[in-house]
């Protein structure tokens, strides 16, 4: 490898700021802000969404009544496509 090429590779902990949940991990982002995690102080990232809070790995996640859906477009369109000139 060459150097002065590449960013830099650092230890660094991701904060999910919904859940407060923190995991360490490496990063070429590295901020200015430091937590302490572990008893060592590390450059921290503060992310939306983990897999702390996210609905799929949480198991919270909406089903979404898809035939309904389908059942409900089909009723709302049916009379506009019987109707002269089909457009509202």
């Amino acid at each position: 490898m060459q150097n002065g090429i590449h960013p830099r590779y650092e230890p660094v902990v991701f904060r999910d700021t919904s859940t407060g949940h923190m995991f360490l991990s490496r990063s070429t982002r590295i901020p200015e802000a430091t937590v302490q995690f572990e008893g060592t102080t590390y450059p921290v990232v503060d992310v939306e969404i983990s897999s702390d809070s996210h609905p799929f790995w949480t198991g919270t996640a909406r089903t979404l009544d898809t035939e309904g859906r389908v059942e409900r477009f089909r009723r709302r369109y049916a009379a506009a496509s019987g109707a002269q000139g089909g457009a509202r």
